[in-house]
């Protein structure tokens, strides 16, 4: 984990993304343990309760499940509802936006798809 101290963005939502992140590359596989609030907050000199609050977040998506006095665990589904998630986020922010800017440009769907394909090749 790396952390901008120095963002606009909150730690604590840098610590709940990061976490998110390291879920859906399967840095943090379902079932297993992830690292707990005191150990990211000494190995970062992060406030716990920032720490805390960023694990809030993830666990209030139902992504990270807390056994008492075991610690935190990655849910099972975890990885997929986040990739879901994300798919949808880029639905939303980038085809949308580029079908559009095709549209406007009179790129026909199947210019826009052999366009992408190249995009893949680079």
């Amino acid at each position: 984990m790396q952390f901008q101290f120095n963002s606009s963005e909150p730690i604590y939502r840098q610590i709940a993304e990061q976490i998110e992140d390291a879920i859906a590359s399967n840095g943090f596989e379902e079932g297993t343990q992830i690292p707990s609030t005191n150990e990211i907050s000494k190995e970062f000199h992060i406030n716990p309760a920032t720490v805390l609050k960023g694990m809030n977040i993830v666990s209030a998506k139902n992504l990270i499940e807390k056994r008492r006095g075991l610690g935190m665990f990655v849910a099972p589904g975890a990885r997929e509802r986040i990739l879901n998630e994300k798919r949808d986020h880029f639905f939303e922010q980038f085809v949308v936006g580029l079908v559009k800017e095709a549209r406007n440009l009179n790129i026909s769907e199947a210019e826009l798809l052999e366009l992408i394909k190249r995009g893949y090749e680079r």
